[in-house]
């Protein structure tokens, strides 16, 4: 069987290394100037840090972020556009929505009859595109600078509830626990001001800057247990923030050569 493996994976492991060193992009990357010039490609990571306005903050405390996304920049204008998406968690909740389920002194009861560890946890999400301009304030370096990026998507959040591993609880199991969640979501708009760095060798690369977002949503549930109604009501939610990110671009298209 291992001769077999070694006989499939190594011409894949070849195949994916050379696909990986000659594909088109990066080999234009390759040829071209070493510094930033030209069009690219921007992967990018980030971590940030938001507090809730609105109705958000009634329902939730700060949370934290985490963001990936990919954008495509112009070569000479610096336009930036491409699509970002966040996951947003939580460790505080406002509203106890499994107040019915409590005894008089707070407990939920398991299966066994003893008190079950139930924690409430706010679990979320953004998905957007958006557009930005990098404005230089380096002459040697075009692009580093102030950047402004403008979008829009999708906002959603939820109360997740975290089940004890060891009790079972009837009443949260499987779909049941659907009717304490409060799951809502609906478009929301994005705005970002920062500075980014394009570095010359193109091995620093990063932004930094303040975030927000205005989620114009909606409950999404038929019915709420604990309400003993549908949740259906529309929402103003509100989330302010800084975010810090890293990101890989994959320029091409360089108007400057090296000649060997």
């Amino acid at each position: 069987m291992s001769r077999i493996w070694k006989k499939i994976s190594l011409p894949l492991l070849e195949y994916f290394l050379t696909g990986i060193l000659f594909w088109p992009p990066l080999a234009a990357s390759a040829q071209a100037s070493p510094l930033n010039t030209g069009k690219a490609w921007v992967g990018e990571v980030s971590y940030g840090f938001q507090i809730p306005s609105g109705d958000l903050s009634a329902r939730f405390g700060p949370n934290v972020s985490l963001g990936a996304g990919i954008q495509w920049m112009s070569q000479k204008s610096n336009w930036l556009i491409g699509v970002q998406g966040q996951f947003l968690f939580g460790q505080r909740v406002e509203e106890d929505v499994l107040s019915t389920l409590r005894t008089a002194e707070g407990f939920i009861i398991g299966n066994d009859r003893d008190p079950a560890d139930i924690q409430l946890r706010e679990r979320g999400g953004y998905l957007g595109i958006q557009v930005g301009k990098l404005f230089s304030l380096d002459q040697d370096n075009p692009r580093s600078g102030l950047r402004i990026s403008l979008g829009g998507g999708i906002l959603q959040h939820r109360i997740q509830i975290q089940k004890d591993p060891v009790r079972t609880v009837a009443q949260l199991e499987g779909d049941y626990a659907k009717g304490y969640d409060r799951l809502t979501n609906g478009p929301a708009l994005y705005q970002w001001t920062g500075y980014q760095v394009f570095s010359k060798n193109r091995q620093v690369n990063f932004y930094i800057g303040l975030e927000t977002i205005q989620g114009f949503t909606r409950g999404r549930r038929d019915w709420q247990f604990d309400l003993q109604q549908p949740y259906t009501s529309d929402r103003l939610d509100l989330l302010w923030g800084i975010r810090a990110g890293l990101t890989l671009p994959v320029y091409y298209g360089s108007t400057e050569k090296i000649w060997y």
